[in-house]
């Protein structure tokens, strides 16, 4: 079992979903999240007064999923759905799981999934 953390822009958030959707994955994890890559921060003008913007707001996908063949398929879906070849475009982690529970039933691992 593996857990895929993506990062991307928040505009890319529909995209990257229906490409997850047509790719077979059948659950994810939104969360709204700031930070900075390479990037870093710029500069935006608010009443007159110019102001650093340090962190930049993005959307952190989280999917675990079973086998290799589904993680291919989300890496896939979500470099292609994401991408607009700016910076700042995301990163996937890709990490073990060692155990899943399902709370509600007691299932355990790809059951659980």
């Amino acid at each position: 079992m593996k857990k895929i953390e993506a990062v991307i822009k928040p505009f890319k958030l529909d995209d990257v979903k229906e490409a997850l959707i047509e790719a077979g994955i059948e659950g994810m994890t939104i969360s709204e999240v700031k930070g900075y890559g390479r990037q870093a921060g710029h500069s935006e003008l608010y009443r007159g007064a110019e102001y650093i913007v340090e962190f930049i707001p993005k959307v952190k996908i989280e999917i675990a999923v079973s086998s290799d063949e589904h993680l291919e398929a989300a890496i896939k879906a979500i470099k292609e759905a994401a991408y607009t070849g700016k910076i700042g475009d995301g990163k996937i982690f890709v990490s073990d799981i060692s155990r899943t529970i399902r709370i509600r039933t007691g299932e355990e691992d790809e059951e659980a999934l």
